[in-house]
């Protein structure tokens, strides 16, 4: 058994997208195998998809590894004792989020350990997507990249709820709990911003300027409208959305959250590198 698999017989609650509660299944719940037993090892797993898994998680290690070299300057740097203790936590959950994926990996065999050591090994600036290889030159980039970028992150996670693949299946529920206190933390750096300025750190113009430079970064991040991939992963059962369903649910929910603070969203197609 993975030792992050739940032992058989323990009721483990998940929440889906919508907030609907459900206890975990075993069977495949969407995709051209609903209805047949979640694949639990990687022999089990079809060619296609596994070439479709390992790639995934590798995308997905890969993110939370970079994340890690853009919070940690700011261990040391961030306005407030709280400050500081939240962003040694980020550092810390996304570690363990890169080293399950990672696990995840692992059960390839030698391919799945051949990304692992490229992983291990990577700089800043080498890494796959573009949101990742920018520094975090201000603390109004904390804020902006955990409330945007990050809340990106916990859309693909909740991709992955309930997905195909068992293993990977029981290693959501505890990564969303984690990612949360990052977007609880983004929105609430902007707000202060905006709402204290110098009292705090910054100002309301500072913030603005971060949306505006993050979150077209983050609608990059779900990828290209028409993607195949996307296309494939939904068939295969491990994401439930195509790229674009979730860039709609995504802007749907931040613009909201956008405006309560006092901030304004640029132009959907502002400064956007993939379409």
């Amino acid at each position: 058994m993975s030792p992050d698999a739940t032992p058989p017989g323990t009721p483990v609650a998940s929440t889906l997208s919508g907030g609907k509660t459900v206890e975990p299944v075993r069977e495949v719940l969407w995709g051209t195998s609903a209805g047949i037993r979640k694949y639990e090892t990687a022999e089990e797993v079809p060619a296609e998809m596994r070439k479709l898994l390992v790639k995934l998680m590798v995308v997905q290690a890969d993110t939370e590894f970079a994340s890690v070299q853009q919070h940690r300057p700011w261990l040391d740097r961030a306005p407030t004792l709280e400050d500081r203790w939240i962003e040694a936590r980020i550092v810390a959950d996304e570690a363990r989020h890169g080293l399950q994926a990672c696990r995840i990996l692992r059960d390839f065999g030698e391919e799945g350990q051949r990304w692992i050591d490229e992983l291990l090994t990577k700089h800043e600036g080498e890494h796959k997507l573009d949101a990742f290889n920018m520094k975090f030159d201000r603390w109004s980039d904390v804020g902006a990249f955990t409330c945007f970028v990050d809340r990106v992150g916990v859309y693909q996670l909740r991709a992955f709820q309930e997905c195909s693949y068992g293993p990977l299946a029981r290693a959501m529920p505890l990564m969303l709990s984690e990612e949360q206190l990052h977007l609880n933390f983004g929105g609430s750096v902007l707000r202060r911003m905006v709402q204290e300025a110098e009292r705090y750190y910054g100002s309301p113009e500072e913030a603005q300027a971060a949306v505006n430079k993050w979150y077209p970064r983050a609608l990059d991040m779900f990828g290209h409208s028409q993607s195949e991939t996307s296309r494939r992963a939904i068939e295969f059962g491990l994401k439930r959305w195509t790229n674009e369903e979730a860039r709609r649910r995504y802007i749907e929910e931040v613009s909201g959250l956008v405006r309560s603070v006092g901030l304004e969203l640029p132009p959907e197609g502002f400064d956007r590198h993939v379409l």
